[in-house]
């Protein structure tokens, strides 16, 4: 009876548990291409909601990006300052906010037009590379690059 209980465990070891490994190329989704071309190590690893900015149409409606957020991430209230100036809150806590990776104000995005934004990223959990109010989650925002032709986003630069 050991000798079969060895033959059989030998039998999975060696035959059936290396059948159970996938040894092709994994195929990226369009957002994982997103994240990996635009997103640098510290902010390609946070698990995070992943909005593609560039190919939407209804974005560039909005004169303000944070504006067009709006309902489109759970859990992201955007509130407006007395000014006029929103501000957004991922559960109820103040998120920050990255451009290309480099922390921003609220009122800065005004500035920024919606027709210039490929990629924003919603981390929702507390984030390690936040300054101060990291604690309430991250909005990343990512611009086309330089070298990204017209063709991409949808318009070919002709009249």
């Amino acid at each position: 009876m050991k000798k079969i209980l060895l033959l059989a465990s030998l039998f999975f070891i060696f035959v059936w548990a290396p059948a159970q490994t996938f040894v092709g190329k994994r195929t990226l989704s369009p957002l994982e291409k997103l994240n990996n071309e635009y997103c640098s190590d510290l902010f390609k690893t946070a698990e995070g909601t992943i909005l593609n900015v560039g190919y939407d149409p209804s974005a560039r409606a909005y004169l303000n990006i944070l504006e067009w957020l709006q309902g489109r991430v759970a859990g992201l209230q955007i509130y407006k300052q007395k000014d006029g100036v929103p501000i957004p809150y991922i559960r109820n806590s103040r998120a920050s906010i990255y451009l290309d990776e480099m922390p921003v104000s609220a009122e800065t995005l005004s500035m920024i037009s919606s027709a210039d934004i490929a990629m924003i990223k919603v981390i929702k959990t507390p984030f390690v590379g936040a300054f101060g109010n990291g604690n309430g989650g991250t909005i990343a925002i990512y611009t086309f690059k330089g070298d990204e032709d017209f063709e991409e986003s949808g318009d070919d630069g002709q009249p």
